[in-house]
């Protein structure tokens, strides 16, 4: 996605996680597309896990995204019956 913002045209970069319960408790979170891994007790904690995963896997802080977006997947088992 690209926004032209005055005469500069700036580029948004968005990288999205697939988050998951851990059946052992807490979370785990993978990047799409990239090879970032992390996991948390809490949906808060695995954020800024998330962060910092991030900033260790890119050299460059231009190469950061501008956005993460997370896809939180909740498994649930229902008895047909």
């Amino acid at each position: 996605m690209l926004i032209q913002k005055g005469m500069n045209i700036l580029k948004i970069k968005e990288i999205i996680f697939l988050v998951e319960e851990d059946p052992e408790g807490g979370y785990n979170a993978k990047a799409l597309g990239e090879s970032i891994f992390t996991e948390a007790d809490s949906l808060e904690e695995l954020k800024e896990n998330i962060k910092n995963a991030i900033k260790c896997h890119f050299d460059n802080e231009e190469d950061l995204p501008n956005i993460i977006r997370l896809h939180i997947v909740k498994e649930e088992i229902i008895p047909y019956v």
